[in-house]
């Protein structure tokens, strides 16, 4: 049973898109967070890496997690290590082939129009976040 536009169907959206992921990080000793902070390394560049964990994942423990990856040889400077890159690189590949098949024939129209709408949401909750 199709469930209807709001915070239950983008919920459940995100739930399981991220239950992938997690196979995909299987074998890697990674958690989802410091995947996304990786992630974040490789977008953003060097500048402030925890702040931009914090401000758009809301991980609490920014600090501690960049540290840990620093330690790890993942990160340096707040960017990527040729090591951090190929762990990335791979995750990426695993979630691309494991994923294929979710994304692969959507209609282009159908995808740019979810691409706006989500993007809206995520700027008005940054906007709710923000005022506190």
């Amino acid at each position: 049973m199709p469930i209807a536009f709001g915070p239950e169907l983008v919920g459940q959206t995100e739930k399981t898109l991220n239950a992938l992921l997690l196979r995909s990080l299987e074998g890697t000793d990674l958690t989802e967070p410091q995947w996304v902070t990786l992630r974040l390394a490789e977008i953003g560049g060097a500048d402030d890496l925890p702040r931009r964990v914090l401000d758009r994942a809301r991980f609490k423990d920014a600090h501690a997690l960049v540290e840990s990856l620093t330690q790890r040889g993942l990160l340096a400077d707040g960017g990527l290590t040729d090591a951090g890159r190929a762990l990335v690189n791979g995750v990426r590949e695993s979630t691309s082939t494991r994923t294929a098949a979710l994304w692969n024939d959507l209609p282009e129209a159908d995808v740019a129009a979810t691409e706006r709408v989500l993007n809206e949401l995520l700027e008005r909750a940054r906007g709710i976040l923000a005022r506190g």
